[in-house]
């Protein structure tokens, strides 16, 4: 079992938006790596990540994010216990897929980082 000490020392020093970015990544390689039964093994590993990532941000989104992000870690754990048979049939793998895209979607919006002005550089 990986030691996640180290991980959650660095997300946590991230700001909140920059945490839901990294959970938006995350569901989004879900989404992409799950066409590929060769990507099983990664995609548990993504979803192992991403319910560490809710726990370690959702306390610091306020109420109503961490009600949703809650709900997501549930359906990430569910996934989690399932995994063996979910990886080995393709239709079930397309919906965790579409699920997971969704979500990232979600999460994404919640982040704030799509409406966030990009920093100009200084000419020097």
């Amino acid at each position: 079992m990986k030691d996640w000490t180290s991980s959650r020392e660095r997300y946590l020093r991230e700001p909140v938006s920059n945490r839901l970015g990294e959970l938006a990544a995350n569901l989004a390689r879900i989404k992409s790596f799950s066409r590929n039964d060769l990507n099983c093994d990664a995609v548990a590993s993504l979803i192992e990540e991403s319910k560490f990532f809710i726990e370690w941000t959702a306390m610091d989104a306020g109420i109503d994010r961490a009600a949703e992000l809650v709900e997501m870690q549930v359906q990430l754990a569910r996934w989690q216990l399932s995994w063996k048979s979910i990886s080995a049939d393709y239709s079930q793998r397309m919906k965790v897929a579409e699920q997971a895209k969704a979500w990232s979607d979600i999460v994404l919006e919640m982040s704030g980082l799509l409406s966030e002005p990009v920093p100009r550089h200084s000419r020097g």
